[in-house]
């Protein structure tokens, strides 16, 4: 069996990113965001509440491994950690302050999971050569889902990703 690598496919236009080491794990969060009235109650007291809408879904990615020791005589993770970098900061260059956070679409093998943004990201150093290069870090993702229509304005989708199994998802 081939060893396929888990990725975060650009849908506009962006780099795909590919994963060093696949995830152990894949964490879903859905809520129903309610609204609820202060003054109206129920007979057992609760306030009363309303539906209001589903929240996105979000995927947390924990302890994504990247290492670069034995690769290139020792060259720094630094470089991988920075495409990620570059999605929660995009507009920092000067042609992306005009512009939305780039869009993905998580995909392992042919399973798409999520269209989203990269709304967070934390990494751990956690081994240097003697010359001070790190050479491996521990990241963390947190992914949020976003709307096909909130891909970049005029571009045409030909499908959708469903969490559930159903991979229909143009990959561009």
């Amino acid at each position: 069996m081939t060893l396929v690598k888990a990725k975060l496919v650009s849908t506009d236009g962006g780099g795909t990113i590919e994963f060093m080491f696949n995830p152990t794990q894949l964490a879903f969060r859905q809520r129903i965001n309610l609204t609820k009235n202060s003054g109206a109650r129920t007979g057992r007291g609760l306030p009363k509440v309303n539906f209001a809408y589903p929240d996105p879904c979000t995927l947390s990615i924990r302890d994504i491994m990247l290492d670069t020791y034995e690769e290139s005589g020792g060259k720094s993770v630094l470089t991988h950690i920075q495409q990620f970098e570059k999605a929660v900061n995009f507009a920092e260059s000067g042609e992306g302050k005009e512009k939305r956070p780039p869009t993905y679409v998580f995909t392992w093998g042919s399973q798409q999971y999520i269209r989203c943004f990269i709304v967070e990201f934390t990494y751990t150093l956690t081994l240097f050569l003697p010359d001070g290069t790190p050479v491996r870090a521990k990241l963390d993702l947190e992914l949020e889902e976003v709307d096909e229509s909130t891909s970049q304005p005029g571009m045409s989708t030909s499908g959708s990703v469903d969490r559930n199994g159903d991979s229909r998802a143009s990959r561009k």
